[in-house]
C-alpha cells in the first residue's frame, strides 16, 4: 500500500493525545525525582562526551580560528580568481594541517595518497578496494597504527583525534577518488585533483565525506552566482545551529544523559519507562550532536558554493534500518560504492545479504575492530536483512491476497505501523550499545522484554506505535507536497468540443 494512504483525523488526534500524555507523564516523573540537590547554577558539568567537550569547550577557539580563516581567505581569493578556488582551498588546507600536525604528518598522508593514486591508474575496482581497505586497516589495527603514529612528533591533547580523524577520512576520500577514476572513460584524473579534494580543510579532520565526483564538479564550477535568498537561508541555518549548540550544551551539562547509564546500580533502581526514555535520549542526543557538528561544517562549505552531505535523519523519524545512520557522508559513501553497487535494487534476498555483510564489514573496519563494534555490526546487519525477509514473507499468498482483497488501506497501514513500532525499538537497542555500553543495552532489553512484560512492554510499544503513525502521516503529507496527484487529462469528447 502506498504512503499516500490516509487515516481518519479522529484516529490521528488520539495518537497525538496518547503521545503527549506519555511524554508529560515521563517528564513529571523526572521532575519529581530530581528535586533533591537539583540546582541549575553551580552544578558540575557532565564531561563524559569528549567529542562535544573538544568541539565546544576545550578547543573551540582553535577550531573557530581555523574555520574563520578558511572562510575569509577563501572568499578573498575566490573573488580574485574564481577559476582557481579549489587550488586555493587546497593551499590553505595544506598549510593549516602542516602548522597543526607538522611536516611528518603531511608526508605520511601524501605517501598513502601516492600509493592509492598509483593503484587508481590501473582502473580495477577490486584492486582499489583491496589497496584502500589495507591502507585503512593500517590506521585501525595494531601494530601498524602505533608505528605510523610514531612518525608524528610533538604532543598536545588533540593530537590523537586529529591524527586518526585526518588519516581515516583521507583514506576514504582516496578510495572515492580511485573508484571514480575507474568510471572515467577518457584518461585519468590528475594527482593534483586528488590533493585538492583531500586537503579541503573543513572536511579534512572531521568529515563529512563528500564523494569525489560531487566535490570535483562543484569545486571546479567557475559560476559562483547564488540562488535567490540562498545567503539568507545559510544565515538562518547558522543561527539555528548556534541556538542548537546552546540548547545541547545546557542539556549535556545538567541532564547527565551519558553519565547516568554508566552507573548500573542507579539504573537498576529506575522504572522500566525511565530506562526506555534514557535509551531513547542517548540516541536523540547523539543525533543532535552529529547534526550540530556537521551543520557547522556544512555552513562553511555552503559559503564555498558546495552542496555537502546533509545532517543525519532525526532518530525519532526512523522506523526502518535502511535509513538508520549518524553520518550521512559515510552512509552515502557506503551506499554508492558497496551497498547499492552489490545489492542493486535490494529486492533479492541473497544479494541483499551479501551487500549488507560487505557494507558492515567495511563499517567495522572504519569504526575500528573490537568486540563492541562486532556486536553492533552483527545486529544492524541482521536488522537490515530481517526487514527484507519479513517483507518478502508477507508478500506471498495468502498474506498478499488478504491485504489486497480483504483489507482496507487504512487497516494495512495500522498493521504496518505495529511492525514499525517493534522495528523502532530494535534500532534503539541495537545502536545504544555502541553509543553507551553493552551492559546498559542488556539491562534495557531485559527490563522491557522480560521483567516488564506484559505491562511495560505493551505500553511502551503502544506509545511508540502512536508516534510512528504520526510520523507516517507527516511523511504522507510531505509526499503529497513533493509529488501531487497528476491532473487527469480531459475527456476526448470535451477536447473535440473545444
Amino acid at each position: 500500500m502506498g504512503i499516500k494512504t490516509a487515516l481518519p483525523k479522529s484516529e490521528l488526534y488520539i495518537y497525538t493525545a496518547v503521545l503527549s500524555l506519555a511524554l508529560l507523564w515521563a517528564g513529571s516523573w523526572i521532575i519529581e525525582n530530581v528535586k533533591p540537590g537539583w540546582h541549575y547554577f553551580g552544578r558540575k558539568m557532565d564531561a563524559s562526551d569528549f567529542e562535544w567537550v573538544m568541539w565546544f569547550t576545550t578547543f573551540r577557539n582553535h577550531i573557530l580560528f581555523a574555520l574563520s580563516g578558511h572562510v575569509i581567505f577563501a572568499k578573498i581569493c575566490s573573488m580574485v580568481s574564481p577559476k582557481n578556488r579549489s587550488l586555493i582551498y587546497m593551499l590553505y588546507g595544506s598549510l593549516a594541517v602542516l602548522i597543526t600536525m607538522g611536516w611528518t604528518y603531511i608526508t605520511l598522508i601524501l605517501s598513502h595518497c601516492i600509493i592509492l593514486y598509483s593503484v587508481a591508474l590501473v582502473k580495477r575496482k577490486w584492486l582499489c578496494f583491496v589497496a584502500g581497505l589495507t591502507s585503512l586497516a593500517t590506521f585501525k589495527m595494531e601494530p601498524f597504527n602505533t608505528w605510523q603514529e610514531g612518525f608524528v612528533t610533538g604532543s598536545f591533547d588533540l593530537q590523537d583525534v586529529l591524527f586518526y580523524g585526518g588519516c581515516g577520512f583521507s583514506i576514504m576520500r582516496c578510495m572515492s577518488f580511485a573508484l571514480e577514476n575507474c568510471e572515467k572513460k577518457d584518461g585519468n584524473y590528475s594527482f593534483i585533483d586528488l590533493i585538492k579534494y583531500n586537503f579541503y580543510l573543513p572536511f579534512f579532520f572531521f568529515g563529512p565525506v563528500m564523494t569525489f565526483d560531487r566535490f570535483h564538479e562543484q569545486a571546479n564550477n567557475p559560476n559562483l552566482t547564488r540562488k535567490e535568498r540562498e545567503m539568507w537561508n545559510i544565515t538562518i541555518h547558522a543561527l539555528v545551529h548556534l541556538g542548537a549548540i546552546l540548547v545541547v550544551d545546557v542539556f549535556f551539562h545538567f541532564l547527565y544523559i551519558l553519565t547516568i547509564p554508566s552507573d548500573l546500580k542507579l539504573l537498576k533502581q529506575l522504572s522500566d519507562w525511565s530506562l526506555a526514555g534514557l535509551a531513547y535520549s542517548n540516541l536523540v542526543y547523539d543525533w543532535v550532536k552529529s547534526a550540530v557538528m556537521f551543520g557547522v561544517i556544512n555552513t562553511v562549505s555552503r559559503l564555498d558554493h558546495l552542496d555537502p552531505p546533509q545532517p543525519p535523519k532525526c532518530i525519532t523519524m526512523l522506523y526502518v534500518f535502511a535509513e538508520t545512520h549518524f553520518d550521512r557522508g559515510i552512509n552515502d559513501w557506503l551506499c554508492k560504492y558497496v551497498y547499492d553497487y552489490i545489492g542493486e535494487n535490494h529486492d533479492a534476498i541473497f544479494k541483499e545479504l551479501l551487500a549488507t555483510i560487505c557494507t558492515f564489514s567495511v563499517t567495522t573496519l572504519w569504526l575500528g575492530p573490537c568486540e563492541l563494534v562486532y556486536i553492533w555490526s552483527f545486529f544492524n546487519c541482521f536488522g537490515l536483512n530481517f526487514e527484507l525477509w519479513v517483507a518478502k514473507f508477507f508478500s506471498l499468498p495468502p498474506f498478499s491476497t488478504i491485504e489486497r482483497n480483504l483489507m482496507s488501506e487504512a487497516m494495512s497501514r495500522r498493521i504496518r505501523g505495529l511492525f514499525n513500532a517493534v522495528n523502532f525499538w530494535q534500532i534503539i537497542l541495537y545502536n545504544v550499545l555502541a553509543l553507551n555500553s553493552l551492559g546498559f543495552a542488556q539491562l534495557v532489553t531485559k527490563r522491557l522484554l522480560l521483567k516488564g512484560f506484559p505491562l511495560s512492554t505493551l505500553s511502551v510499544l503502544f506509545v511508540t506505535y502512536c508516534g510512528v503513525q504520526l510520523i507516517k502521516e507527516r511523511e504522507r503529507r510531505q509526499a503529497l507536497l513533493d509529488d501531487p496527484e497528476p491532473v487527469p487529462p480531459p475527456e476526448e469528447g470535451k477536447q473535440k468540443a473545444e
